[in-house]
């Protein structure tokens, strides 16, 4: 079951869903808005290895924007920190941005119960596109759950995206064993 707007403001008034900052205009019938912050990275490699520890690169989104190129991915962040400590967040991308032929993520749409962290955006376009900081990027939606969770993933010793900051995270892939 997906939560509706009274049931996320409730959520929020319980502290069991946490949005820093919280502007009610961005509440929808049953998702919150967010915001692409003005961090954005790249891989600095040709070839991105699995096995390894991929360098990206950081830098920010001039005020004026930045034009995206097909065939590059960038790795962003929201500008909303986020907890949510008994239901299952999802990260979808807005009409208004696949409509621009923007995808926010590749397959990592899913967050756990117990995620506290800005959300990392896994961007690519489909053709040239001009973004800018504070731009509506996508938004959250809420699942109820049917039980409680035996281990919330900020209390996994192996969770490897906890306490990220506000800056985009490379994969940790290369921490799996395979």
């Amino acid at each position: 079951m997906i939560l509706s707007d009274k049931k996320i403001l409730e959520e929020i008034k319980n502290k069991t869903i946490i949005i820093k900052p919280f502007v009610i205009s961005d509440l929808g019938s049953n998702s919150y808005d967010v915001h692409l912050s003005e961090n954005l990275a790249t891989y600095t490699d040709k070839i991105i290895d699995s096995k390894k520890n991929n360098k990206i690169k950081h830098f920010k989104i001039p005020k004026n924007g930045f034009i995206l190129q097909p065939g590059k991915l960038y790795l962003g962040s929201t500008e909303e920190y986020t907890e949510t400590h008994q239901h299952i967040p999802f990260l979808e991308g807005k009409s208004s941005t696949g409509r621009l032929g923007i995808d926010i993520h590749a397959t990592a749409g899913k967050g756990d119960i117990g995620f506290c962290g800005f959300w990392t955006l896994e961007i690519s376009v489909t053709h040239p596109v001009k973004i800018y900081p504070g731009m509506p990027i996508g938004q959250l939606i809420y699942y109820k759950i049917d039980r409680d969770v035996k281990n919330k993933y900020n209390q996994k010793k192996n969770a490897k995206y906890c306490d990220q900051g506000n800056k985009p995270k490379e994969s940790m892939m290369w921490k799996n064993k395979f």
